[in-house]
Parts: structure tokens; sequence; C-alpha cells
């Protein structure tokens, strides 16, 4: 996917003008990989991924996803947004019966997220009856069952405690292994961010500029929290959070 020479601007009654969000905007995404998207609060993290999924439109710019990518999208938000007088299988199925027609199939489909998630024999319990981890893993279920090309997902588990946050991130990657999608991640966690990237971008601003972007060349399956191997990422990270305006790779070079 390319992000190309993106312009958005949002009024503010504040300032009494249209404030830039995004100004000659462009980036990168490699087909079927994760991108974690991290930077401080109010650089249009989460703006960018409405832009992606079509919630809002640009001012003028382009995002083009490849041929291979394009067709529907899945939006992991921080709330699991679940229908709160549906049980479980009934929200992760509800989304699958225009794309779905054969109910023996579609159900088949998602007893088997719901399984990998590690929610069998929750089918019939309502959003009420679950925790609050229960209810996202129920949301992580709903994007991969859903046939989407295209992942989005805006903090999902910034509310979790950090036991249970790195739970639920092994198992969204558990799922992704199986079925690559291409991905992008908005996250403010940084140990979270380099367990799941394959490449990060760190965004400064507004108007957003990418500070920053490196790949992850670690397997993930050898990525260890707190490891000497992925410290010096979380340094990287770190320090260019610490010292805003201080780049270390030019926006250019991310298209």
């Amino acid at each position: 996917m390319r992000i190309t020479h993106l312009t958005k601007s949002y009024y503010s009654a504040d300032a009494g003008a249209c404030v830039p969000v995004f100004h000659d905007f462009s980036l990168s995404i490699p087909v079927q990989s994760i991108m974690v998207i991290t930077g401080p609060s109010g650089c249009g993290k989460t703006t960018l991924l409405h832009l992606v999924a079509g919630l809002t439109a640009p001012d003028s710019g382009s995002i083009v996803r490849e041929p291979s990518e394009t067709g529907a999208v899945s939006y992991l938000f921080q709330e699991p947004r679940l229908l709160p007088w549906r049980n479980v299988f009934t929200n992760v199925e509800l989304p699958l019966r225009t794309s779905m027609p054969d109910k023996g199939e579609r159900d088949a489909k998602v007893l088997r997220f719901l399984s990998l998630v590690g929610l069998s024999g929750y089918e019939a319990y309502l959003p009420s009856e679950l925790s609050g981890g229960m209810r996202q893993r129920v949301a992580i279920a709903r994007a991969f069952a859903y046939p989407s090309k295209l992942i989005l997902l805006d903090e999902p588990f910034q509310s979790l405690d950090v036991k249970l946050r790195h739970e639920l991130l092994q198992a969204f990657l558990s799922l992704w292994g199986e079925e690559r999608r291409t991905t992008l991640y908005v996250t403010h966690d940084i140990p979270e961010a380099v367990l799941a990237a394959d490449h990060v971008c760190r965004l400064d601003g507004p108007p957003a500029t990418v500070a920053d972007q490196f790949p992850i060349p670690i397997p993930r399956m050898n990525r260890v929290p707190g490891s000497p191997a992925l410290s010096q990422f979380e340094a990287r990270l770190y320090d260019g959070l610490t010292r805003p305006g201080m780049a270390q790779g030019a926006q250019g070079s991310s298209t």
C-alpha cells in the first residue's frame, strides 16, 4: 500500500482556522506485513487509520492498495465494539453473512476462530458476561474471520493489564501467522511495538512527519520481551520520543 502526498486538515474552534494533520505525507506499507505506527499523542496516528479505512477522505493525495490487498477492511478499535444484545457466536458470525451465504461453512469458520482465540465453550455468552480481555478476544476472532485483505488496529489492548496485553498480542500474532494480511498497528507501547512489527514507523507532528522508520529483522518466534536483541530497537524508539524533532530518518526515505 502506498500513501502519497497526503494532505488532511480539520477545523479547530480554538485556533479559529483549519489545522493540518497531514501535509504532503508519504509512506509505503509492504504487502502482508505488520507496520507498527507509534509517536506522541496528537501526531495523527488514528487519523491515518481513518483515512486508510475510508472512514474519512483526504483533502488531497492518494492511498493506493496493491491489487492483492484490495477489498474489505477489518478494524480493531480500542474498545471491542460488540453488539451487547448478541451472543459471542453471533457477534463473530453476523459480519460474514453477506460474503459467506452457506450457513454450515459460516458456522464452521466462526467456531474455528473462536477456538483459536481460546473461547470454545463461550459461544452462547453475552458480552456483558465476559471479562474485558475475553471481549477483546471476540473482536480479534471477528477481525480474522471476516474476509478482509487489510487489518487496522488502534491501540486495541491499551486498557488491559500487562500480562493480558501480552497474551492477546500473542493470540493476534498467532492468527496473523496463519493468515498474513497487510496490517497497520497503532500503539504507544514500545515493547508491544517491537514484539509485533515487521516495520516500525515513528511519527512526529502535527502535521505528521515520518521521524524514523526501520525494519525489525528478528523472527517473531525468537523475540523475547526484555531481551538484548530487542532492546536496541526499544532504545531507538524511546530516544526518538524523548527528543522530539530529532528525526533519524527523513520522510522521503519512506516512499
